[in-house]
């Protein structure tokens, strides 16, 4: 007799984009030559300033509890961070520090929705928002975008999609899986609509701040408009700017009443993050920061020898990024012409096995037709794997 499980758990589904990377991860252990290009995770190792952190934390003895929404120290320089980088101030005690972005992201969902709400969320969007939303048992509102209107949701369609019931617009900028980011105008006028829905919190993701190369400096939607921010939380984290995703600590900042409340659901779930990890995440804060720049450079030339490869290939169209790890070409033209291939996650599957290339299908993102790669890998990799998907698709 197979065993109940709960319906929350049965209503979402696993992570697309770690299903992939296991599938190339085993068709390599069988002997085949796999290029991933499906991990978003920086290919660098965290820098040596902020491993000696932890080593020294774990000389000293520092691996006990901290407390549940992280040590005061590290909240502070999250502070100092904000202030410094972002000009946003905020007191020590608005901010929570968490397991990951992610799970920045899911103890404000807890917190703050109930069912019957609504979130709006642009897509394409990153893979766990909606499930996410659900988990919460709100209801996942999706606004679809596509590469004519660069990813990007407008004042107007946002105001086509606001409900009685919406109580939540994520935006994430610079974006995954598009690398698009939102202009400061752009920023602006969806502001200027959401000024008048005073019942509706703003979560902006910046996860991928630092790895920005598309405009003169990163603004967030708070920058533009100030006047939001008793309703606008900011989540952000170490893993793609010191890429230290295996560290796992996310933070987020924002109003005082909806960061108690989210640091009560995680007091009663994961409790404090790692100490260790946090204080690797003190030493990358308050360090030396000239891996960010030197790391962004080298993201943006692969970016380059991507974004102008796809290009190059019969039935691909691909837009130039921002920023980020990814490229997010539409392959439709692809797949009209291939015998056999009726959608992007069929082409994925020609692809492992054809090209042994491994990408993310755009389904997986809200976007059907197209395909991520993350060129987080040499330039050598990604010039191979775009020699086999130019002949793959030839």
């Amino acid at each position: 007799m197979e065993t109940r499980v709960a319906n929350r758990a049965a209503s979402i589904k696993p992570s697309p984009t770690l299903a992939v990377t296991a599938k190339a991860a085993e068709l390599r252990a069988a002997g085949r030559d796999i290029i991933a290009l499906s991990a978003g995770e920086p290919d660098f190792d965290t820098p040596v300033h902020i491993k000696e952190a932890a080593i020294k934390a774990i000389r000293d003895g520092k691996t006990k509890y901290t407390a549940a929404g992280g040590m005061p120290e590290l909240k502070q320089a999250v502070a100092d961070k904000f202030r410094r980088e972002n000009d946003l101030v905020y007191e020590a005690e608005q901010i929570l520090v968490s397991c990951g972005a992610k799970h920045s992201i899911y103890n404000i969902m807890q917190a703050f929705l109930n069912p019957g709400d609504e979130v709006i969320i642009p897509s394409p969007y990153w893979v766990s928002y909606p499930d996410m939303v659900k988990l919460a048992g709100a209801e996942p509102v999706v606004i679809r975008t596509g590469i004519n209107n660069c990813f990007k949701i407008t004042r107007k369609q946002l105001g086509r999609f606001i409900t009685d019931e919406t109580r939540l617009l994520l935006i994430n900028s610079p974006s995954n899986p598009t690398g698009v980011s939102y202009s400061e105008t752009e920023l602006a006028d969806l502001a200027a609509l959401l000024v008048e829905h005073p019942e509706i919190i703003i979560l902006t993701d910046d996860i991928y701040e630092h790895i920005l190369w598309g405009q003169d400096g990163f603004k967030n939607i708070l920058n533009v408009c100030p006047e939001l921010n008793d309703r606008t939380v900011v989540v952000n984290g170490v893993s793609k700017a010191y890429s230290m995703t295996g560290w796992r600590i996310g933070y987020l900042g924002g109003p005082l009443s909806l960061v108690k409340a989210a640091q009560k659901i995680q007091s009663q779930s994961t409790s404090n993050p790692s100490s260790v990890s946090q204080y690797a995440a003190l030493a990358a804060l308050n360090g030396d920061q000239s891996y960010i720049s030197e790391s962004t450079v080298i993201f943006k030339q692969r970016h380059d020898l991507v974004h102008a490869g796809l290009n190059s290939i019969d039935g691909v169209e691909c837009a130039a990024a921002d920023g980020t790890l990814y490229s997010f070409p539409n392959m439709q033209g692809v797949i009209d012409r291939l015998d056999g291939i009726n959608n992007d996650i069929e082409l994925g599957e020609y692809l492992l096995e054809q090209a042994e290339v491994a990408l993310v299908p755009g389904s997986a993102f809200g976007a059907k037709g197209y395909m991520r790669l993350s060129y987080a890998t040499s330039m050598e990799n990604l010039e191979t794997a775009i020699g086999r998907l130019r002949r793959a698709l030839s």
